[in-house]
């Protein structure tokens, strides 16, 4: 058998693998864009899949397509949308303008494998043509950012669930802690007491409301500019197209989809990408600090906080015996780290855009995806693996409470401001604690010094 095949296009002829579904101008962007070695994210390959699905279903209704095409290009991106043929898109993910070059390759291992589908041999497109059937009423323009929106909400249906569990598990750690007393902290110095249940809670409200503002700006991922075609005038489309592919849409990926108010604005900015990418940041922001908190309470074990303990998942270090990392929670930093920077490439890419189009949608759906998709798993398992097995040590932690000048600030109200001044200087300067002095110059009772760090007294309202 030969090994390749003949294909051409306006520019001329070219040699194709013969036993590839791609054609000519796939074979083009492989040999312009040797880039980076990445590919295009197999949801966003999926999400092209179903709305050329979508496209023949409808042209085939709307007595555009005969409907043996029709029934072989739907047939065909089934077996995509199903995950076959992942080796079939070679495209880089640093491509032409718009994604051109990826969407040509979707439209070329369609159109063979339906014509292969039909009888006929790859590479002869008379039975069904790449551009004339399998693009039939779109363009790179409306498919593209369609396919980024719906594989950013597939994707984000796939991180809220964990972001719920993430919550969740904190909040069952603040349940656990809550009448573990400790000393709080501001500028990384002594506060007033509080509880571990208490900075758990406040942890767990974090990832709720970040969930909540993620949700509510990708929101606007929803309204779709299919059927806007080139330039948003919906050329080459029939009447009714874009209401149509839009509810065809709905029902194959069983998301709640909107046909855009304006196909020219949804066609010219990207700002709903941005939003979204926004939220991711700032999720990632919370997601941060958190974990530097957990490394903090766990740092030692015996010369840092030591307030709680993180689980052990392997050694540390290759030199020192005997040593455990948090690597969970660095392993969460650096995702996060990776989200922040990814957000300022989808920021550019964003207000790149010139008057009709923004061509530089390869990169931001590339940077958008990957945030959500590595959160998603890290924070999978720095919940299984980190969080659920959280413990605390109550007993150095209230140690620190006693310990620490900020108790001096529950004296005030019974000996004032500025005698509870003295005696937080004389804890420090004499390495006594709070209650101690207080006690020892006869201000308190033992009793008024155990009530004071009460878990019932340091809760809003309490006092």
């Amino acid at each position: 058998m030969a090994k390749t095949r003949k294909e051409k296009d306006f520019l001329g002829e070219r040699e194709i693998p013969a036993d590839v579904y791609w054609g000519v101008q796939t074979s083009r962007a492989v040999e312009n864009f040797p880039i980076s070695g990445l590919r295009a994210h197999p949801d966003l390959v999926r999400a092209m899949a179903l709305i050329k699905k979508a496209a023949a279903l409808e042209n085939v209704n709307a007595e555009r397509l005969e409907p043996e095409v029709a029934d072989a290009i739907v047939a065909a991106a089934d077996e995509v949308i199903q995950g076959k043929h992942p080796d079939q898109f070679p495209v880089d993910v640093y491509q032409a303008g718009a994604g051109t070059s990826c969407h040509m390759n979707m439209n070329e291992v369609l159109a063979n494998r339906a014509a292969e589908m039909l009888g006929g041999k790859r590479g002869e497109y008379s039975l069904v043509h790449p551009n004339d059937h399998v693009n039939l009423g779109q363009s790179t323009n409306d498919v593209f950012p369609t396919a980024m929106r719906l594989a950013a909400l597939m994707l984000l249906d796939k991180l809220y669930p964990v972001l719920g569990e993430l919550s969740d598990a904190l909040a069952d750690k603040a349940e656990e802690f809550e009448k573990i007393v400790k000393s709080g902290r501001t500028h990384l110095q002594d506060a007033t007491p509080l509880t571990l249940g208490h900075e758990f809670a406040a942890y767990a409200e974090a990832v709720r409301r970040g969930r909540t503002h993620l949700a509510e700006s990708a929101d606007a991922l929803r309204d779709l500019g299919i059927g806007g075609s080139a330039v948003g005038t919906g050329v080459m489309t029939h009447p009714g197209y874009r209401e149509r592919m839009v509810d065809k849409l709905t029902a194959l990926t069983k998301l709640e989809l909107r046909p855009a108010r304006d196909t020219f604005e949804t066609m010219q900015s990207n700002a709903p990408f941005a939003m979204a990418s926004g939220a991711l940041k700032a999720l990632a922001l919370e997601l941060t600090r958190i974990a530097n908190d957990l490394r903090l309470l766990s740092s030692g074990p015996t010369t840092g906080l030591g307030e709680i303990d993180l689980p052990a998942t392997q050694p540390g270090s290759s030199i020192m015996p005997g040593k455990v990392n948090p690597v969970m929670a660095e392993a969460l930093n650096m995702v996060c780290f990776q989200v922040v920077g990814n957000d300022l490439t989808v920021s550019m890419a964003v207000q790149a855009g010139q008057m009709e189009l923004n061509v530089m949608m390869p990169v931001i759906s590339f940077n958008l995806l990957q945030s959500i998709e590595i959160l998603t798993h890290c924070l999978r398992v720095f919940t299984e693996r980190c969080v659920r097995g959280i413990e605390a040590h109550a007993d150095v932690c209230r140690d620190n409470a006693l310990r620490s000048v900020g108790l001096a600030t529950l004296l005030r109200p019974i000996i004032g401001y500025h005698k509870a001044s003295e005696i937080a200087r004389e804890a420090v300067r004499t390495g006594k604690s709070i209650g101690d002095l207080a006690i020892e110059k006869k201000l308190l009772t033992q009793k008024q010094v155990d009530d004071l760090i009460s878990p019932d007294k340091l809760s809003p309202g309490s006092a």
